[in-house]
């Protein structure tokens, strides 16, 4: 747990040190989805409808822009070849770093979904599920994407080939996320809210766990591979 919390707290202090980087994610994330009002026009009905959609899609590609650094930096100065040699297990050291990008990417972009849903017309209850599905959605984002960075580090082009890994397998997230709003938004009545987003939720939550099993393994794989 020491080591867990020591690397967690060296990556913060890294990002912390990077205020451009830091702030790159939330800012296209904010940047990108006011530009489909500008697009689609004013009109509230729509921009309501399709906020679920363009709020998930804009997250989704915010966290894609931080992800070919999750191990980057380390693997180039030679961090990550001291960590597969100490006694600290790099499964832990991977869901340490990943978390670590949760709290600098992930976060922020759900503190920032509020402002993105009022100015889509997003009513309270929608909002709700909102914040809920991207505090289940966003962990696996991270977690997802933390094993194409593993494995394309120390490739030519890494950058290009993480998104190629990883949109396939951020659509089911993607879709459970987008479903849970669309359930709040389509329930006639105040108490059906959690009722009709609780299947959408079970899953993104069911994803999550998946997630948290096999991403230390994999990465830990994928890391020991690629300094060989």
């Amino acid at each position: 747990m020491k080591a867990f919390l020591n690397i967690v707290s060296r990556d913060l202090r890294l990002a912390l040190r990077q205020k451009s980087d830091l702030t790159m994610a939330v800012l296209f994330f904010i940047l990108t989805a006011m530009l489909f009002p500008f697009g689609l026009g004013p009109e509230p009905n729509l921009l309501a409808r399709i906020a679920p959609g363009i709020i998930w899609v804009t997250a989704l590609l915010a966290v894609l822009l931080s992800l070919e650094r999750l191990f980057l930096a380390d693997y180039e100065d030679g961090s990550l070849e001291q960590l597969i040699l100490s006694s600290t297990s790099l499964e832990i050291a991977v869901l340490a770093k990943v978390l670590a990008h949760w709290l600098t990417t992930g976060l922020p972009l759900i503190l920032a979904a509020p402002l993105i849903a009022l100015l889509f017309n997003m009513d309270s209850d929608a909002m709700t599920i909102l914040l809920i599905a991207m505090v289940l959605g966003t962990p696996s984002l991270s977690l997802i994407g933390a094993i194409a960075a593993t494995l394309t580090l120390g490739a030519r082009r890494g950058g290009v080939l993480i998104p190629l890994l990883v949109l396939p397998l951020y659509i089911p997230t993607l879709i459970f996320g987008v479903g849970a709003i669309d359930a709040a938004m389509n329930s006639l009545e105040a108490g059906a809210v959690i009722a009709n987003a609780r299947p959408h939720l079970l899953l993104l939550g069911a994803i999550l766990l998946v997630s948290l099993l096999i991403t230390p393994l994999a990465g830990a794989a994928a890391l020991r591979q690629s300094v060989e």
